[in-house]
């Protein structure tokens, strides 16, 4: 907008004239107006409270290249949305199976320290000595909900949320129904699922009820929100939608050899990866696409894949609308996460039997607590999709989701722990669309969190919990625009590798008495080439590192303090 300069007489007698608006410089104005206006925190309920709310959005089993944003075919408006207006990290890290992920998650620990070994998927978490975000920041007096996946025994509503819905997930679960091991709950009672019942929709339901209701009631409609959404999705079984699937089988004729290339070459064209990283070795067992002898069966398999990805994002489109109506988006961080890399299960032929279900078992008829008979095993005559099915992707198309990355879920390699992170805050991210490769990972949620609320971590709890102090550091300087110097280290006790980064070298094993591979991840992050002969010193740096790191963690959790809770 031209603003016009005050003028003077030729006598200069008179004063300044004022500058005369036009209709359209009124409303260019108003506009002006609105926009700063959106983008100053509204304070709740004249309480003069303007922190943040913290959205933390959690998917299961996703591959680094599933989404748009990086990469991905799989159309993700909504998530593409978030990155294009935050930004996205490229080297963020989880701990390669859900388990141990979750409680770094959770508490700002390795998952170490806290009971889990790292080699298992569904191990307790020891409250005695941390504590969970919900905790944290209940204590900050924010309002803390949960939908989705909790795999704690006690109940999230005695672990810090106001309000949960979710199943307590101790086994495998159904996205129709409820089965064996896997109750559901809201808040503290017992739920019993409606027979229209699909998990992801019902979780976002929840997820949406919860946030009207806390706007509705005056005490917590004064208070900053935490709202975490654990998706069980795009985790097995294939269980989608015929309506869901359709979309997306056209794209997965190709086979995914050219799935992987097709998804390289994105991501050098946005500047996610280097042009020189060549792409990760293949798994051995793994056949070319031309020569598959089921590829419909295959193509059906990742068609339903994709439906569960795209459910996860428009999810995230209906909380994000929900927050938008509300006014309250422009004042809150989102976080999207995986908990670890693309799953191989599913094999790579058609089987009659498989996870638990064969021809003639018990389990076909006992496991969905409506008494829904399951159709063991999966192939051209049993497709995946449906409730009365149970099976997997298997392990070449989880490949092609973790494109360029090597392996797979479970391993230390960098297709087993390294995630997709997009972060959304427009009042702090100031450089929409920002690609960053600093150095995170999921136990860093904690002390960001605790420093965006004004919160303290606490050195006691209830008298008899003594949290340990926080392996993980506060990402806000990056969110800021910023850097922050690296981690000394990362390290992994993954269910298959044992595994540590410093700097841009990274060593992985497969056990203690297998040798150390090396690889330089600023040049080679997909992991194509072992520099352990050239470089002996550094192996037994890093090696010495991992031993230390191992016997710490484990003092830590073997250490006298009281029993867990």
């Amino acid at each position: 907008m031209t603003m016009i300069g005050p003028r003077r007489s030729r006598d200069d007698r008179r004063g300044p004239v004022r500058p005369k608006l036009g209709l359209f410089n009124v409303r260019a104005m108003l506009r002006l107006l609105l926009i700063l206006a959106a983008l100053i925190p509204v304070a709740r309920g004249g309480t003069g409270d303007t922190r943040p709310n913290i959205v933390l959005i959690l998917a299961d089993d996703l591959g680094w290249s599933d989404l748009g944003c990086y990469g991905g075919e799989i159309p993700t408006p909504n998530l593409d949305r978030l990155a294009a207006g935050g930004m996205r990290f490229t080297q963020f890290y989880n701990n390669s199976v859900c388990g141990p992920s979750r409680a770094s998650l959770l508490t700002g620990l390795y998952a170490q320290r806290v009971g889990h070994s790292g080699r298992h998927w569904n191990e307790p978490t020891d409250y005695s000595r941390s504590l969970t975000l919900g905790e944290a920041l209940q204590r900050a007096n924010y309002h803390t909900m949960m939908v989705g996946k909790w795999q704690d025994p006690d109940l999230p509503v005695h672990r810090g949320f106001d309000r949960f819905f979710g199943p307590m997930t101790s086994a495998i679960i159904s996205y129709y129904d409820e089965v064996r091991d896997n109750p559901f709950f809201l808040d503290g009672e017992r739920y019993t699922l409606p027979e229209d019942f699909y998990l992801t929709d019902a979780l976002t339901e929840h997820a949406l009820r919860f946030l009207r209701d806390a706007a509705a009631r005056p005490e917590t409609a004064s208070q900053p929100f935490f709202l975490y959404v654990a998706h069980i999705a795009p985790h097995w079984p294939l269980h989608a939608r015929e309506a869901d699937i359709a979309p997306h089988r056209a794209r997965y004729q190709r086979g995914w050899d050219d799935l992987r290339q097709a998804r390289l070459a994105r991501q050098r064209a946005l500047g996610l990866i280097p042009s020189t990283w060549p792409l990760s070795p293949r798994l051995e067992q793994l056949p070319h696409w031309e020569d598959d002898d089921h590829r419909d069966w295959q193509t059906e398999r990742m068609a339903a894949y994709a439906a569960q990805v795209a459910s996860i994002d428009r999810s995230t489109g209906l909380i994000l609308e929900a927050l938008e109506k509300s006014g309250q988006l422009n004042n809150t961080l989102v976080l999207f996460v995986s908990d670890n890399g693309a799953a191989h299960d599913g094999g790579m032929v058609p089987v009659d039997g498989m996870f638990g279900f064969a021809p003639d078992a018990e389990a076909n008829r006992t496991w969905a607590r409506n008494g829904r008979i399951i159709k063991p095993g999966s192939g051209p005559d049993n497709l995946p999709g449906p409730a009365d099915t149970f099976f997997a992707y298997g392990p070449a198309w989880a490949l092609a989701s973790n494109t360029p990355f090597r392996d797979l879920k479970l391993t230390g390699y960098e297709g087993g722990i390294r995630t997709p992170l997009i972060a959304w805050w427009p009042a702090t991210i100031r450089t929409p669309g920002r690609i960053t490769s600093e150095v995170g990972h999921v136990f860093d949620f904690m002390p960001t969190f605790l420093e965006i609320a004004g919160g303290t971590y606490p050195t006691e709890l209830d008298g008899n919990r003594r949290p340990l102090p926080l392996d993980g550091r506060s990402l806000l300087p990056i969110l800021k625009g910023g850097t922050r110097p690296d981690p000394a280290f990362l390290a992994w006790q993954a269910p298959r590798h044992r595994a540590l980064r410093a700097g841009n070298w990274k060593i992985v094993s497969k056990g203690n008495d297998d040798p150390w591979e090396l690889f330089d991840l600023l040049h080679d992050g997909t992991e194509t080439t072992n520099l352990a002969d050239q470089h002996r010193d550094v192996v037994q740096d890093l090696a010495a590192r991992w031993q230390a790191w191992h016997d710490d963690t484990r003092v830590s959790a073997e250490s006298s303090l009281p029993p867990a809770l």
